[in-house]
Parts: C-alpha cells; structure tokens; sequence
C-alpha cells in the first residue's frame, strides 16, 4: 500500500478476543458457609427483620389500620420469598439452574420491597404519637428497607460486573498484533 507521496505505508492490525467459561456443579448439597458471606448474612438480616416487623404489626391492637396491615402483608411475603432464596443459595439450587437470571430476579424483588418498606415505615412514623408499636414497626421497617436497599445494589453491581448469581464465570483476553503485509 503507497501514500499519496509514493511512500509505502506500514500499519498493524489489532485484534482482542475475550473467551469466558462458566464453571458450575449442577448438584444440589447443602453449603452452611453461604450464610457466613455478605449477601447470606443480609438474607439473614432481612428474614429476622421482616419476622420482627411483622408479628409487631399483626398482633398489635392497631392491626385493623390500613397501613398496618399493608406493612404487615409486606413483611410477611418478604419473610417466605426471603426464607426460598436463602434455602435456594444455601443447597445450591442456584448453581444447578444457573441459567435463570437469578440476579435479575432479585435486583427486581429487593428494589420492590425497599420501595414497599419505605411507604409502609412512612406511614407507620406518621402515626409514632398513637402508639409504640407505631414506633417499633417503623424503625425496624427502616433498617429492613436499608437492608433490601444494600441488597439491590450489590446485586446491580453483580449484574454490570456479568457475575453469575452462583458458581464461577472467568473471562480471558487475549490480544493480538500483527503488521500487515504490502
């Protein structure tokens, strides 16, 4: 190849090839060390809370209140869907169907019950001067919603890194150069 001035051009060709492998094992055991890592210690943390907000709100003699009963109907989902995906994590249930976005699945559920949290906690504080349980149901509801906020985020920032809920996804790069022939 010549330039315009009849100089012969020289110029390398780059090329980058990213490989990535997904290492699961499909069967199904139990790992009691998943509740000792961040995001088990937070499935935790929001079980605990979503049960401690929940028997407040429903056996409280202001129960029949609309927004007790909407806190109380939250926590009481959040508890069982809470309670499947730890279970699903602890016996690796995750790994063996690692092709369900299961991160996808949970930055929607935990967004959505942070968001929940914070209306029924907000509610719960506008009526702290009735009773205390008022105040018991919207501080605990607060850090919960804390809890589920962390959690979304973790999970948002799993997403963007194309981390795999479970197992093991290594990328590889390789990077070529080569002058081109004339």
């Amino acid at each position: 190849m010549m330039s315009e001035q009849g100089f012969p051009v020289n110029h390398t060709t780059t090329t980058t090839v990213t490989t990535s492998s997904t290492t699961v094992q499909t069967d199904i055991r139990y790992d009691p060390l998943y509740i000792r890592t961040v995001p088990g210690i937070l499935k935790c943390v929001e079980i605990v809370l979503n049960l401690l907000v929940f028997l407040s709100a429903s056996f409280s003699k202001f129960s029949h209140v609309a927004h007790m009963s909407f806190t109380s109907l939250i926590c009481g989902f959040g508890f069982w869907v809470t309670g499947i995906l730890l279970g699903c994590y602890a016996f690796h249930v995750v790994e063996k169907f690692y092709r369900i976005p299961w991160l996808k699945f949970e930055l929607i559920y935990t967004g959505i019950w942070a968001f929940f949290l914070m209306i029924g906690s907000t509610f719960s504080a506008a009526y702290m001067g009735s009773g205390a349980v008022f105040g018991v149901v919207s501080f605990f509801g607060y850090i919960n919603m804390i809890a589920y906020a962390y959690d979304c985020f973790l999970k948002f920032r799993s997403i963007q890194n194309g981390e795999i809920a479970q197992g093991e996804r290594i990328k590889t790069s390789s990077t070529v150069t080569s002058p081109s022939a004339y």
